[in-house]
C-alpha cells in the first residue's frame, strides 16, 4: 500500500464505527467511511472538538451539521506548493482526496523526467488537483468533467495557484463522447489520467457504469496516445473492483499497443499516533519502459 505521510495540513485524527475524524488545516470534520468497520474508544477529547459532521439520511444522501458557528464556508489547504479550495459538499465530500497526493507527486516526477513538452488528458477530472500538479511542471492540460460545478471549482483552484496563464482547456462533457471526438480530430496525449466514478451521468444525462464501461473507455483512449507516451493512470474507489482488474484492463489495452510496465497498489492515509491505516481506493498505471 502506498501511503501519504507528508500532508501537513491534512491529518486523519481518529477512526471508529464507520466514522473518520479529520483535521483540514485546523478545521475538524467528522465524516462517514464504509471501510471503518471496527470500533475504538471515543473518550478522547479529540471527538469533542468537531466543527462540522456529516449525518446520513435514512432515505439516502445526508447533510452537514455545522457545530461551530464561526466556521468558514470555504478555506484553503496547502500540500507542498499546491493549494486547494475546500468546501463542504453534498454526499460528504470536500472537493479533495488527500491520498491522491501520492499520484500528484508521481505525475510531476514523470513530467520532470521526460525532458519533453508533455500533453496531459485528465478525464473525470473533478476539482482539478491532478491537473494543477501537471500544470506546475509546465505540461499542457485538457481537463474534462461532466459537471459544470466541478469545472468552475477547478478553475478556482487553477487561479488560486497562479496558473491561469498556463495551457489548460476546460470542457464540460461526457467523457466517452469527448474521447471519440478527440480520436476523430487525431489529437494525441503523452499522459492520460482518469478517476472514474462507480456510477455517473454525463452532461446530457448519459449513464456511466464502471463495470460495464471502463474497459471500452480505456481501449478507446489507446487511440489518443502519442508516439512516445509516458503514463496511463487509472484511479478507482469502486469496492467491486480490485487493483488486479485494473491491471488486467491496462495489459489488454495500453500495454498491448505500447509495451511497457503495468503496476497497481492500494492508496491509504495513516492515522496519527497509531499504526492504523485507512484504505482509500486503488490505482493501476502503465508506464513507458525505462531506457537502459
Amino acid at each position: 500500500m502506498k501511503t501519504v505521510n507528508d500532508f501537513k495540513e491534512y491529518q486523519l485524527l481518529a477512526m471508529s464505527n464507520g466514522m473518520k475524524l479529520e483535521s483540514w488545516k485546523n478545521t475538524i470534520l467528522l465524516r462517514p467511511d464504509p471501510q471503518i468497520i471496527w470500533e475504538e474508544s471515543k473518550s478522547d477529547d479529540l471527538w469533542k472538538k468537531i466543527d462540522a459532521r456529516y449525518e446520513r439520511s435514512n432515505t439516502g444522501g445526508g447533510i452537514w451539521q455545522i457545530q461551530n458557528k464561526h466556521m468558514q464556508e470555504q478555506w484553503i489547504v496547502t500540500y507542498k506548493d499546491l493549494k486547494f479550495n475546500i468546501k463542504l459538499m453534498g454526499f460528504k465530500h470536500t472537493g479533495l482526496f488527500p491520498e491522491q497526493a501520492y499520484n500528484w507527486n508521481y505525475i510531476r516526477e514523470k513530467i520532470k523526467k521526460s525532458n519533453q513538452k508533455v500533453k496531459v488528458l485528465n478525464l473525470f477530472a473533478y476539482t482539478g488537483a491532478a491537473s494543477i500538479a501537471a500544470l506546475k511542471e509546465k505540461a499542457e492540460v485538457t481537463h474534462v468533467d461532466a459537471s459544470r460545478g466541478m469545472i468552475d471549482w477547478a478553475k478556482e483552484n487553477v487561479k488560486l495557484n497562479g496558473l491561469e496563464q498556463e495551457k489548460i482547456r476546460f470542457l464540460v462533457d461526457d467523457v466517452t463522447k469527448f474521447v471519440k471526438r478527440e480520436i476523430r480530430r487525431e489529437n494525441k496525449y503523452d499522459i492520460i489520467i482518469m478517476d472514474p466514478p462507480s456510477f455517473g451521468r454525463g452532461s446530457k444525462k448519459e449513464v456511466w457504469n464502471i463495470e460495464k464501461d471502463l474497459y471500452d473507455l480505456v481501449n478507446l483512449c489507446t487511440e489518443l496516445l502519442s508516439e512516445q507516451p509516458i503514463l496511463f493512470l487509472i484511479n478507482s474507489y469502486s469496492t467491486g473492483l480490485s487493483k488486479t482488474v485494473l491491471e488486467n484492463i491496462l495489459n489488454l489495452t495500453v500495454n498491448k499497443k505500447v509495451p511497457g510496465y503495468v503496476s497497481s497498489d492500494e492508496l491509504g492515509i495513516p492515522m496519527q499516533n497509531s499504526n492504523l491505516i485507512l484504505p482509500c481506493g486503488i490505482y493501476a498505471r502503465w508506464e513507458k519502459k525505462q531506457e537502459n
